[in-house]
């Protein structure tokens, strides 16, 4: 049995994962290299569902 999300503003359950290139760092690490952001996104209304980081071990 599969369980499917869906969207807790639409209800839609059609998602793409996206990013923005533009890399989380630490505050007080301002040369760090840091990690890319994942978004997950509803295709039906374009609200962001959950925002991930690729490599977390990166922030540290």
């Amino acid at each position: 049995m599969t369980v499917k999300e869906s969207c807790r503003n639409c209800g839609g359950t059609s998602f793409v994962q996206a990013t923005d290139y533009v890399n989380l760092r630490p505050i007080n690490k301002k040369m760090a290299i840091g990690s890319e952001k994942i978004y997950t996104v509803c295709l039906d209304c374009g609200e962001v569902v959950s925002i991930k980081v690729k490599h977390p071990e990166k922030l540290k």
